[in-house]
């Protein structure tokens, strides 16, 4: 994490599912509420994926919560919510896609005064990569207690 960001949101999930290939910094197309709600940490990524059609890309699934200050034309938590990369970024995303890659957010954070959203191309790991990924974290967890 550079200098000038606060994560806000972070998708550990997705580390345990996928081996993370390359990582892509997305602008998202957020309502006044919706940042708010972002900044107070109230949403949840968990169940987020990517969608890629010919208008770009699109962020599916993250819920945010509804902003309790905010009046009656509050947002709705699920709507999809417009990513914004350039064009040999979609093309990378789109080439990965077709190698039978999986695009999944991994965090949201905040860069100066722009909100981001980190994306990875990542491949799905099997029963016994997660395995292996639970007995390193238990040994590093092991390690750090007798130090």
């Amino acid at each position: 994490m550079a200098t000038g960001e606060r994560s806000l949101i972070d998708n550990r999930r997705a580390r345990f599912e996928y081996f993370l290939k390359d990582t892509f910094e997305a602008g998202i197309v957020l309502l006044g509420s919706e940042v708010k709600s972002l900044r107070a940490g109230r949403a949840n990524l968990q169940e987020a994926w990517i969608r890629l059609d010919e208008e770009g890309a699109t962020l599916v699934g993250l819920h945010i919560s509804p902003y309790e200050q905010a009046n009656r034309n509050n947002h709705e938590p699920m709507r999809p919510r417009r990513l914004l990369l350039h064009g040999t970024e979609l093309n990378k995303l789109q080439k990965g896609k077709d190698k039978g890659l999986t695009i999944v957010p991994t965090r949201i954070y905040i860069k100066g005064r722009y909100i981001k959203v980190e994306i990875a191309l990542a491949q799905g790991k099997k029963l016994h990569d997660k395995r292996q990924t639970i007995k390193e974290r238990d040994l590093d967890r092991e390690m750090r207690r007798r130090s």
